[in-house]
C-alpha cells in the first residue's frame, strides 16, 4: 500500500523509524515534511498529489471528518504523575481542582485524579466543546473542558508539556491557573497572561476604531475552513460603511500578509490561536471574529451619540 506519514513538530524526531517499520511490512512510505498543526491539518493534498491510498496521522485524535482514508495513531507519552506533589502547597488553599491536559497524557488523567484526591482534593474533569474527543483534554480551539466547569472550581490544573494548549484554557476561564510540566519539572501560575491578554485584545480594537479597509483570512487546512462566517462578516463589516475582501491561504505567513499593505486591519476565520498568538509581527491589528462585532458595535454607538450632541 502506498502511505503517507504525517507528524506534528514535536513527533518528528521519530519519522524516520516509523516508515521503516512500514516498508519492511511490504509499503511504499512517504513522509510530510510540511509544518502540521494538528489534526485540523491533515495532508490530503499532499497525499493525493502522490497518488497515496492512505494518510498515517500520528499524535492526535480525529478532528472533523475527510473524503480521504485516514489512520489516526494515537502516540501516549508517559509522565511522571509524582511530579504533581510539587503542585500540592501550591494549591493548598483551593479544595475543587479542575484537571486539564493534552492527547498525549489524556490516559494518566484518571491516575492524576487519584493522586489529587489522595491529597484531600476534589478534581472535576469537564467536556470538551467537540472537536475535542475525550473528557479533560484541551485543544488550542477546544477548551471547553476547562470553559465548561470555571464556575464549579476554585482553580486549574494543567498537567503536560508546554504552554501552548494551557494558555488558551487561560484566556477562556476566570479561575487560577497552574500549569504543571513535568518534563521540565517545574509549575508556574499563568495568571498574569490572562490579564496580558485582555489588554492585549482592548488594544487591538482601539486600534482598529479608524480602520476602513478589513481583509478576512480564511484557511484551506481541513478542520480551519469557515467561508460561512467569512461570507457573514464580510457583509456585516460593508454593511457598516467599510470595504472587505476575503483572504485565501493554507498556511497564513504573516510577514507575507505585510505586503498586503492596502488594508487596515485583518479578521481571522481560521484557528483561533492565530489572533492570540505570535501576531506581534503583523503591521496591522489581527482581529477575531468578537473583536469586530465589539468594534463595529463601538462605532455605531459613537455615531449615535455624535448624532443626538
Amino acid at each position: 500500500m502506498k502511505l503517507l506519514l504525517q507528524f506534528p513538530e514535536g513527533l518528528k524526531q521519530f519519522a524516520l523509524q516509523h516508515a521503516k517499520k512500514l516498508e519492511a511490512e511490504g509499503n511504499e512510505v512517504y513522509i510530510s515534511a510540511t509544518p502540521n498543526f494538528g489534526a485540523c491539518d491533515l495532508a490530503i493534498e499532499e497525499a493525493k498529489t502522490i497518488g497515496a491510498e492512505k494518510l498515517i496521522h500520528f499524535g492526535h485524535a480525529e478532528f472533523a471528518h475527510v473524503d480521504f482514508p485516514v489512520e489516526y495513531v494515537f502516540y501516549p507519552i508517559d509522565a511522571d504523575i509524582e511530579m504533581l506533589s510539587d503542585a500540592i502547597p501550591q494549591i493548598e488553599k483551593y479544595s475543587t481542582i479542575g484537571l486539564v491536559t493534552t492527547i498525549q497524557h489524556i490516559h494518566q488523567i484518571e491516575e492524576a485524579k487519584q493522586f489529587l484526591e489522595s491529597k484531600g482534593k476534589t478534581v472535576i474533569i469537564g467536556r470538551p466543546y467537540g472537536f475535542a474527543k475525550h473528557n479533560g483534554q484541551i485543544l488550542g480551539c477546544d477548551i471547553g473542558s476547562a470553559a465548561s466547569i470555571d464556575r464549579k472550581v476554585d482553580c486549574f490544573l494543567y498537567f503536560g508539556g508546554g504552554l501552548f494548549h494551557p494558555l488558551g484554557a487561560v484566556y477562556s476561564t476566570t479561575k487560577p491557573f497552574l500549569a504543571v510540566d513535568p518534563f521540565i519539572r517545574k509549575s508556574m501560575w499563568l495568571d498574569d497572561y490572562r490579564e496580558q491578554h485582555r489588554k492585549r485584545e482592548r488594544g487591538k480594537i482601539m486600534r482598529s476604531i479608524d480602520a476602513k479597509r478589513f481583509g478576512i483570512l480564511v484557511s484551506t487546512k481541513n478542520g480551519q475552513t469557515n467561508m460561512n462566517l467569512a461570507k457573514v462578516l464580510k457583509a456585516r463589516i460593508e454593511k457598516s460603511g467599510c470595504e472587505a475582501a476575503i483572504l485565501i491561504a493554507n498556511t497564513f505567513d504573516f510577514d507575507h500578509l505585510n505586503n498586503l499593505m492596502e488594508f487596515d486591519a485583518f479578521v481571522n476565520t481560521a484557528c483561533p490561536r492565530l489572533t492570540t498568538d505570535d501576531n506581534e509581527r503583523l503591521r496591522k491589528p489581527l482581529l477575531s471574529a468578537n473583536n469586530v462585532i465589539e468594534l463595529l458595535t463601538l462605532r455605531e454607538s459613537a455615531g449615535k451619540v455624535a448624532e443626538k450632541a
